[in-house]
């Protein structure tokens, strides 16, 4: 989901995100939709979230940050 898209789903809920990151305004929007704020958190590389909004972003977001920190 790109950043323009975000910050209309963002505008539509009433949440405010200007000056967050990516993932800290999907965060701040999943939290609104009563969903929990676990974007790019899933360490083992699982998600069961499938009817996520940001689930396909999120995947890819947790498999980066792991391979990342693998390499260390």
């Amino acid at each position: 989901m790109t950043m323009p898209e975000i910050l209309e789903l963002a505008r539509a809920l009433g949440v405010r995100v200007q000056g967050l990151t990516k993932a800290e305004a999907i965060r701040a929007i999943q939290q609104a939709e009563g969903n929990f704020d676990c974007f790019g958190r899933a360490s083992s590389g699982f998600c069961d979230q499938y009817g996520c909004l940001f689930h396909e972003d999120c995947m890819a977001e947790s498999t980066s940050r792991n391979q990342t920190r693998n390499a260390r």
